[in-house]
């Protein structure tokens, strides 16, 4: 892996992990206007529970070395989870940038993290 790649490759994913867990915290705490934000897409306030430790999980299995079978399923989860944002925000008719840039955003980290990712943090191919 080049060095440019290695580069490109934490800086994504440190950004990534940086974003999942203050959004997970933030999520966990169940702050007033987070709680405002996810039932006005109709969605029930556990589920702030669910999303907050899933994004704290993932970003754990995404910075820890090893386990590359358990990072796909946390990229996977990640790109499913602000693809669900993102969606939800447009679906409900609250879609200006300011509302769609941070799940963007982390979208775009999951997809770049993903991408750029070093060999030794994905699955070994069987035939």
């Amino acid at each position: 892996m080049s060095k440019r790649n290695k580069i490109i490759y934490w800086i994504a994913t440190l950004w990534l992990a940086l974003g999942m867990v203050s959004t997970g915290i933030v999520q966990l705490l169940k702050v007033k206007e987070e709680t405002d934000v996810i039932t006005g897409l109709g969605y029930p306030i556990y589920f702030l529970t669910l999303l907050g430790i899933a994004k704290l999980l993932g970003a754990v299995a995404v910075l820890v070395p090893k386990f590359p079978i358990l990072k796909e399923w946390a990229y996977a989860g990640f790109f499913f989870a602000m693809l669900g944002a993102i969606f939800s925000h447009i679906a409900s008719g609250n879609a200006s940038m300011g509302v769609i840039f941070p799940p963007l955003l982390l979208l775009v980290l999951t997809v770049v993290s993903w991408y750029f990712r070093p060999s030794n943090r994905k699955m070994a191919l069987t035939s």
